[in-house]
């Protein structure tokens, strides 16, 4: 059976001919043209178009083509739907579900970028198709440092890595941040104005806080703070729970006892009591 789709092919327009002549057609002949004539030249040439909009073997929501043969033609195979994933994620832009997927794209990219002939890149990209179909089905559990020597380097180069990232300084902006936590920790801060104080992309410093701040977020680590201040307070005994409350930045009392038990896993009122009792007993 004739197959026709758009020319210049890179993934799904390789993949697909892979698996058709492989597992759905072994005598498939394949044809490329512009893709404003493929549905014509289908018409005319008693063949099946695929991988443009408006023909059956096409992307539907977020699956590519090489998903839909799979499902038109009940291709139940683990090696193929692991295939399918890699397939999907580098023809869609998407390289976060599957590994594999940027490195198909990069290889796919070049292939059709040093081929100009499209049915000389098809041939070439049945071959590694192949290998990913082999891989997929064979060795995938497979690493390349099977060899005690590549052991060897890679101890090396993660202690390395330990001890380059050891040596790193604490960014500038970090310091600052601290600062300025400290500085108005009874005050309602947000990531956004602080972002704004630092010249620092919001999002960046989101991102990156945790780093800085005993693997804490944002709000977790002003929170923190802020319950350590209203312990010393209490250990002060010279304010109402009520007034910690406020000078702690809390915006009322039950949100005060609420986070300061989360931490000390008693309420403010049962620590202060306890705090007074054990100072009694010092002095006794």
């Amino acid at each position: 059976m004739k197959w026709i789709t758009r020319e210049r092919p890179k993934i799904d327009r390789i993949a697909c001919p892979w698996l058709i002549r492989n597992f759905v057609d072994t005598e498939a002949e394949f044809i490329y043209v512009p893709a404003n004539e493929v549905k014509e030249q289908a018409e005319k040439l008693n063949a099946i178009p695929f991988d443009i909009p408006g023909v059956e073997y096409s992307h539907y929501e977020d699956k590519c083509t090489f998903d839909y043969i799979l499902k038109k033609h009940n291709l139940s195979d683990p090696a193929l739907q692991t295939l399918a994933v890699i397939v999907r994620g580098a023809d869609t832009d998407r390289h976060d579900i599957a590994s594999q997927a940027s490195g198909l794209w990069a290889i796919s990219a070049g292939l059709a970028h040093n081929t100009k002939d499209d049915h000389e890149l098809l041939q070439k990209g049945m071959i590694l198709y192949d290998a990913l179909y082999t891989w997929a089905k064979h060795l995938q559990k497979e690493k390349h440092t099977q060899n005690p020597v590549d052991h060897v380097f890679i101890d090396v180069y993660n202690k390395f890595i330990k001890q380059k990232s050891a040596q790193k300084k604490t960014p500038e902006w970090v310091k600052e941040l601290k600062q300025i936590i400290q500085d108005q920790i009874d005050t309602n801060l947000t990531l956004t104005e602080i972002s704004k104080s630092l010249d620092i992309n919001p999002s960046y410093l989101s991102r990156e806080f945790s780093k800085h701040f005993n693997n804490l977020s944002f709000g977790d680590y002003i929170r923190k703070l802020r319950i350590e201040k209203a312990i010393e307070l209490i250990q002060e005994d010279k304010y109402s729970l009520t007034e910690i409350a406020y000078l702690t930045g809390f915006s009322d009392q039950s949100h005060f006892t609420r986070i300061f038990k989360q931490h000390t896993g008693k309420s403010p009122s049962v620590y202060k009591k306890e705090w007074q009792k054990s100072k009694t007993g010092t002095k006794g």
